[in-house]
This record gives C-alpha cells, structure tokens and sequence, in this order.
C-alpha cells in the first residue's frame, strides 16, 4: 500500500474579499477527514491535487516535489492554495 501523507493547505493569496471568509494566511490540515471550515467549493477543486500528493506523486512544473500551488474556482476572489506534503520527523526528502 502506498505511503499515505497529511497536507497543508494555506490561503497565500487573493484578488477580492472571499465570500467564505477565508483570508490570506488561513491553513487547514488534510489528514483522514476532509478539513472543517473550509469552503466546498475550493475543497473540491483542490481535491485531485491534495489526492495526488498525499500519496506520493507531483507534479513536473513545481520545483519542489512536495509543495504545489492551485486556486479555488471563483473567478472574481481567485483564492490561490499552496498545498505542502507533510513529512514525518525524519523521513528524508526527495533529492
């Protein structure tokens, strides 16, 4: 079974006011359950994203491995999500 990760989700950025309240700085943790407070609709556009790291995978435009960055799909607040792998103490980081 593939090596499952917790993921970090912090609101880096927006254009406009979130109507879910989010602000820039807000995190939430993707561990067994999906994260409270968050808005569905960004959770869910984020969703193949988070599923891809959390078990490993990444994605080729992003320098770091463990780290990629996506936005909610309300065109008019544009919340961009920085999504990190959460390493365990001591597991060594891709090369």
């Amino acid at each position: 079974m593939a090596r499952r990760y917790d993921i970090k989700i912090t609101l880096i950025s927006q254009l406009k006011k979130c109507p879910a309240g989010h602000k820039v700085g807000d995190t939430w943790t993707v561990g067994r359950y999906t994260p409270e407070g968050m808005c569905l609709g960004a959770f869910s556009s984020l969703l193949p994203y988070i599923t891809t790291l959390r078990y490993g995978g990444s994605f080729p435009w992003e320098k770091d491995p463990d780290k990629a960055t996506f936005c909610c799909p309300d065109a008019e607040v544009v919340n961009a999500f920085r999504l990190e792998r959460v390493r365990p103490e001591g597991e060594d980081e891709p090369e």
